[in-house]
C-alpha cells in the first residue's frame, strides 16, 4: 500500500536549475548552491577526465555492459525476490553502508552513508514540508548492501552505476555504449529493436531494468509495505536511469503515471548528484529526525 503525496505540488520546469510550481513559489537552489566541481576538482559526471579513478570507472562499466543481460536480470530478480537474506530496520541498514564505496561514481569516494545524508539534508533545506522526499533521499541507495557478503557479495557491476532496460536495444545515450557490443543480447533479434519485447506505453513497471541497488531497494520497500508515496518508489527505482531522465531515451515505454513522477525525479536528481562533498554530515545530530521518518513510513523490521 502506498499513500498519496501530502499537499502535492504541480511542478513545471523553468530556465536553468529552477523548478517552479503553479501555486507555491519554489526555487530548487533556494538554499543549496550547486558546486562548480566535484570532490576531485572535475565537473560532475565527467567520464573523460584522465585520472586513476576514471580508468577504474570505465573498467566498471565495461563489465556491467557486457554482463547485464536479460537472462542475468531475470535470475537476480528471482533470487532476491525471496527477501531471505536478513531481517533488520532501515537505520541499521544505513549503518552498513559505512563499509561501502561506489566504484562507479566519478564524483565521490566517501562511504555511502555520507552520500545518503548529504543528499537528504540538502533536500530537507529546500523542501521542509515534504518529509517523504527527505526519507527517500536517505534510503535511495540502501540497495548497495548487495556488495556485502551477507547479501550475496555481488560484484560492483551488478550493484551500482547507471541503469538501463534489458530486453530491447541498448540506446547510444548509455555511458560507454561501445562495450555493449560484447553483450550476448546485442545481436539477438529478439532484444535488439527499439522496443524489443515491450510495447510502447506499457509503463516502466513492466520493463526489466539492469540489476542493481535501485531495483533491489524498490523491491524491499514495496514488499515490506512502505507507505511512501508512489513518487518516492519511482525515485528509488529509477534514480540511476540517466539515459531516461537526462537524455530522454526509452521514453516510449512511459505511461501517464511515469510522466507525472518524472517531475519529482528531476527535482531529486539535482540533490542526489550535486550534494556530493568531502564535508561530512554529523550523523548523530541528524539521526533522531530520520529515525522519526523511518517509523512513520516503514515497519520496525524489514525482510531483505
Amino acid at each position: 500500500m502506498t499513500a498519496a503525496v501530502a499537499n502535492p505540488i504541480n511542478v513545471t520546469h523553468a530556465e536553468g536549475d529552477k523548478v517552479q510550481p503553479d501555486a507555491n513559489k519554489l526555487v530548487l537552489n533556494q538554499h543549496f548552491a550547486v558546486p562548480e566541481s566535484n570532490a576531485f576538482g572535475n565537473s560532475f559526471r565527467n567520464y573523460e577526465a584522465e585520472s586513476k579513478r576514471n580508468r577504474r570507472v570505465e573498467e566498471f562499466y565495461k563489465n556491467s555492459h557486457i554482463n547485464q543481460t536479460y537472462d542475468f536480470v531475470t535470475k537476480m530478480r528471482e533470487r532476491y525476490n525471496k527477501l531471505n537474506r536478513a531481517e533488520m530496520g532501515i537505520w541499521e541498514c544505513c549503518e552498513l553502508l559505512n563499509e561501502v564505496v561506489d566504484d562507479s561514481d566519478p564524483d565521490l569516494d566517501e562511504p555511502q552513508i555520507q552520500h545518503l545524508l548529504q543528499s537528504a539534508e540538502a533536500i530537507r533545506k529546500d523542501f521542509p514540508n515534504e518529509d517523504w522526499l527527505h526519507l527517500t533521499a536517505l534510503i535511495h541507495d540502501l540497495g548497495k548492501i548487495l556488495i556485502l557478503q551477507k547479501f550475496g557479495g555481488l560484484p560492483q557491476w551488478a550493484v551500482v552505476g547507471d541503469t538501463f532496460p534489458v530486453g530491447c536495444r541498448f540506446d547510444e545515450s548509455n555511458i560507454y555504449h561501445k562495450y555493449f557490443k560484447d553483450n550476448p543480447d546485442f545481436n539477438n533479434p529478439k532484444y535488439n529493436t527499439k522496443s524489443g519485447i515491450y510495447k510502447e506505453g506499457c509503463g516502466l513497471d513492466n520493463v526489466n531494468m539492469s540489476w542493481g541497488h535501485d531495483d533491489y531497494m524498490y523491491m524491499v520497500a514495496k514488499e515490506n509495505g512502505t507507505t511512501l508515496p508512489n513518487a518516492g518508489l519511482f525515485i528509488i527505482r529509477y534514480h540511476s536511469f540517466y539515459p531516461l531522465h537526462k537524455h530522454g531515451a526509452y521514453a516510449q515505454f512511459m505511461n501517464e503515471e511515469d510522466k507525472a513522477n518524472m517531475k519529482w525525479l528531476h527535482i531529486f536528481n539535482k540533490y542526489d548528484l550535486y550534494s556530493k562533498s568531502k564535508v561530512r554530515v554529523d550523523v548523530e545530530k541528524v539521526k533522531p529526525y530520520y529515525q522519526s521518518l523511518i517509523k512513520k513510513y516503514f515497519p520496525e523490521k524489514l525482510k531483505w
